[in-house]
C-alpha cells in the first residue's frame, strides 16, 4: 500500500512500486474534511527508468548460423551517460557458462548514449553443433549509478533432420526371400548420424481379422443389423474357439498377460511411438488408435464360451422377438419390413447353418424364424414378378428382357442357402457343414415360377451385372445345379482379376454408395466364389491375402464389411491361424542378437516381435536380411533405419 507524509507546509509525499510497465498513468487524487469538505486532482505519472537496455533477440538459434545478436541502450536522462554492457550466454539445462562454445569470448563493450537518445549494441556469435539445446541470454548495461538488464530463453534447434527409411518385408506362405534396404548399404555422407535400426515382423497376420470380431460384438447401437452382427460374431468366435483349442489358449494367455510386458491388446498405431516424429496423442490418428486398442482389450470378453453362450442367446432372442408377422425385418424397431435387411439377415444364418452352428437347426424357434423370413423373401420375389407379369401384359416389356436387379441376385444366393441339392464344399474341417439332403425350406409352388424365371434370368444375363451381383448368381448357379455356367463365371472372373505380388488377386470394381459397390464385401464373396464353385485354393490364398493387406492399413468400416471378411478369412480356404512356428531371420552384428531376443517373446498367436539396436551400433552390413516363412500363411514385417542428416 502507499505510505504518505506530509511536511510542515501540508504537503503530501507519496511512496509506492508501480507495475513493472514503462509508460504512462493517470493519477487521481481525493481529500475531504469531517465536515464533507472535498477536493481531488487528475495527474498524469510517467515510470521509466534513465538507462534501459532492450535486446533484439531472434526467435531461435540454429546449429551452424552466424548471427549479430543486436540490442540497443536507451538514455531517458538529460545528461551523457557513458558506460559498458555485457551479453552472457548460459546453457539453459546447466545454467553453466557458453561464450566461448559461441565465439563470445569477449562479452562486454562500451558505449556512449547521449541525453534523450539510444546507442546501438552488438555481439556476433557462431552457433556450435551438437553443443546445446537452448540457451539463455544475459544482457546487462551499466552507467554511473544506473543499471538496467533482461534476461530470456532461446531454443537452439538442429540443422538436421530426423530421416526415417522404411523397407516392406512380405512373404508368401513358404517362401524364402531377401531383402535389402539400399539407403543404408549405398550410404556414403559425411554428416550423417545414425539413430536407431529396427526390424519388426509378424509370423502369422491372419489372427488380425480374429481381433476384428469385438467390433461386431461392441458396435452401439441397437438397430436389427447390429443384433445380428453381435450374434454372428459370437457364433463365429464360438465355432473358431470350439474347433481349436489353440485359439482359446491363445486368448487366455492374452487376457492373463502381465501390464509390464507388451500387451497384444494394444493398438497397433501405439506399439509403434518411437518411430514416429510426432507423438500419438498430438495427431488426428489418435482417437482411431483409442478405438483400436478399445476393441482389442475386449477380445478376451469375446472368447469367453460362457459369455458367448449368454450373447448368442440374447442376440437370437431379440431377433426373434422383432420378426414381423408376415416374416420380414425392419431396420429399427416399429419401422415397417425391409426386404434388404431381412435378406441380409437371412443369407447370414445361412452361412452360419452352412458351418453347422447347432443352434439353427437344432432350436425350434430359431427354424421358425429362419422359415418364416424366407419365406417373407419368397414373397417379396413374387411381388416383383407380378409386376413384370402386369408390365408384359400392358406391352410395356417383354418376358425374355433383362430384369434381373441386384436384389434379385442376392434373393437368388440367399435362397440357394435352403434349397435341396445346393452343393456345399465349405466347413474345412470347422464345424459339421450341412449337407445337401438335409432338412431344406422348400419352394410353395406359387413361388416356384417365379423362382425358376430369375433364376433363367441370371443364368442368360449374368455378364450384364456388376460384380457383386455376379458372384452371388455364380455361387447361388452353383449350389441349384447350373454348373456349367457357374464354371465360364469363374474364368471369367480369373480373366479379370488383378494379380499383384504384394497385394495379391482382387478387382478393380467400382466403388459406390450402394450396398453392392463396396469393395471388402465384393472381395469376400468372391473368396467364398473361389472356396465353393472352383475349390481353387490357391486363388483362395491369393484373395484372402488381399483382405489382410487392406486390415494391415486400414479398419473395415461396417459392421457388414468386418463380418463378411471375417467370414471369408476364417472360414474359407487353409486355416491359417493354427500355424504358429516362427520365421527364420538370418542378419547380422548387434542386430542378429536383438532379434533373437525379441522372438523369445514374440506375441501369442500372431507372433508379433520387433528389435531395435542404438545408431552407434548401426553398420551398412545390416541392410540385407533373409527370412524364410515356414507357414501356410502370409507373413509380413518391416525394417526401419533412422538417422539425423543436414
Amino acid at each position: 500500500l502507499p505510505a504518505m507524509t506530509t511536511d510542515a507546509d501540508g504537503n503530501i509525499t507519496i511512496k509506492f512500486t508501480m507495475n513493472e510497465a514503462l509508460t504512462r498513468w493517470k493519477f487521481l487524487g481525493f481529500a475531504h474534511t469531517k465536515e464533507l469538505q472535498f477536493a481531488f486532482t487528475e495527474k498524469e505519472v510517467v515510470t521509466q527508468k534513465d538507462l534501459m537496455i532492450q535486446p533484439n533477440a531472434p526467435r531461435f538459434l540454429r546449429e551452424g548460423d552466424k548471427i549479430s545478436f543486436t540490442a540497443k541502450v536507451s538514455n531517458l536522462s538529460k545528461e551523457n551517460l557513458s558506460g559498458s554492457a555485457k551479453l552472457e550466454l548460459l546453457d539453459a539445462l546447466t545454467m553453466q557458462p557458453v561464450n566461448e562454445a559461441f565465439g563470445n569470448a569477449v562479452s562486454s563493450q562500451n558505449f556512449t548514449a547521449p541525453a534523450g537518445q539510444s546507442a546501438p549494441l552488438s555481439w556476433d556469435l557462431i552457433i556450435p553443433l551438437g553443443k546445446v539445446q537452448a540457451i539463455i541470454y544475459r544482457v546487462t548495461a551499466a552507467a554511473g549509478n544506473f543499471t538496467d538488464g533482461e534476461e530470456n530463453a532461446l531454443p537452439v534447434l538442429t540443422n538436421r533432420m530426423l530421416v526415417t527409411e522404411t523397407l516392406p518385408l512380405e512373404l508368401r506362405g513358404g517362401q524364402t526371400k531377401t531383402f535389402t534396404l539400399e539407403a543404408l548399404r549405398d550410404n556414403t555422407s559425411n554428416t550423417l548420424q545414425h539413430q536407431q535400426l529396427t526390424l519388426e515382423f509378424t509370423s502369422n497376420p491372419a489372427w488380425y481379422a480374429v481381433q476384428a470380431l469385438p467390433y461386431l460384438m461392441e458396435y452401439p447401437y441397437d438397430c436389427n443389423e447390429q443384433i445380428f452382427s453381435r450374434y454372428y460374431a459370437n457364433s463365429l468366435a464360438t465355432t473358431v474357439a470350439n474347433a481349436h483349442p489353440r485359439v482359446k489358449e491363445i486368448f487366455r494367455l492374452w487376457r492373463e498377460m502381465p501390464v509390464s510386458a507388451r500387451n497384444p491388446l494394444e493398438s497397433n498405431l501405439a506399439q509403434n511411438q518411437e518411430l514416429k516424429t510426432a507423438l500419438l496423442e498430438e495427431t488426428p490418428w489418435v482417437l482411431d488408435a483409442m478405438d483400436e486398442a478399445a476393441q482389442k482389450r475386449n477380445i478376451g470378453l469375446l472368447f469367453d464360451l460362457n459369455r458367448m453362450a449368454a450373447e448368442q442367446s440374447k442376440a437370437l432372442q431379440q431377433l426373434q422377438e422383432r420378426q414381423m408377422s408376415n416374416g420380414g425385418f425392419a431396420w429399427f424397431p416399429g419401422g415397417t419390413d425391409n426386404w434388404f435387411i431381412t435378406q441380409y439377415i437371412m443369407a447370414g444364418l445361412g452361412h452360419l447353418d452352412k458351418l453347422g452352428v447347432a443352434s439353427i437347426r437344432e432350436d425350434g424357434n430359431t427354424w421358425n424364424m429362419l422359415s418364416s423370413g424366407v419365406q417373407y423373401l419368397d414373397a417379396r420375389a413374387q411381388e416383383r414378378y407380378n409386376d413384370i407379369a402386369r408390365a408384359v401384359e400392358k406391352g410395356h416389356t417383354k418376358w425374355e428382357d433383362n430384369h434381373l436387379d441386384p436384389m434379385l441376385a442376392h434373393y437368388l444366393y440367399t435362397r440357394s442357402f435352403f434349397l435341396n441339392g445346393r452343393v456345399t464344399q465349405a466347413g474345412k474341417g470347422i464345424g459339421n457343414p450341412v449337407k445337401a439332403n438335409d432338412q431344406a425350406i422348400p419352394l410353395q409352388a406359387i413361388s416356384q415360377k417365379a423362382f425358376d424365371y430369375f433364376l433363367g434370368q441370371a443364368d442368360q444375363y449374368w455378364l450384364s451385372q456388376g460384380l457383386y451381383q455376379q458372384g452371388l448368381i455364380s455361387l447361388a448357379l452353383n449350389r441349384l445345379d447350373h454348373s456349367g455356367t457357374a464354371a465360364k463365371m469363374v474364368a471369367s472372373f480369373k480373366e479379370r482379376a488383378i494379380k499383384n505380388e504384394t497385394l495379391g488377386m482382387h478387382w478393380k470394381a467400382n466403388r459406390g454408395y450402394y450396398w453392392y459397390q463396396h469393395p471388402i464385401e465384393t472381395q469376400a464373396l468372391m473368396i467364398e466364389v473361389f472356396d465353393e464353385v472352383a475349390a481353387d485354393a490357391q486363388a483362395v490364398a491369393e484373395m484372402q491375402l488381399w483382405l489382410l493387406k487392406n486390415k494391415q492399413t486400414n479398419n473395415w468400416k461396417t459392421t457388414k464389411a468386418t463380418s463378411e471378411a471375417v467370414y471369408a478369412l476364417l472360414m474359407t480356404g487353409g486355416n491359417w491361424l493354427t500355424d504358429q512356428q516362427a520365421a527364420k531371420i538370418k542378419t547380422g552384428g548387434a542386430l542378429a542378437q536383438a532379434v533373437a531376443t525379441a522372438q523369445q517373446t514374440a506375441e501369442a498367436g500372431t507372433g508379433y516381435w520387433k528389435a531395435s539396436i542404438p545408431g552407434n551400433e548401426v553398420t551398412a552390413s545390416l541392410a540385407t536380411v533373409e527370412i524364410a516363412n515356414p507357414n501356410a500363411g502370409p507373413a509380413w514385417g518391416a525394417l526401419y533405419w533412422q538417422y539425423f542428416e543436414e
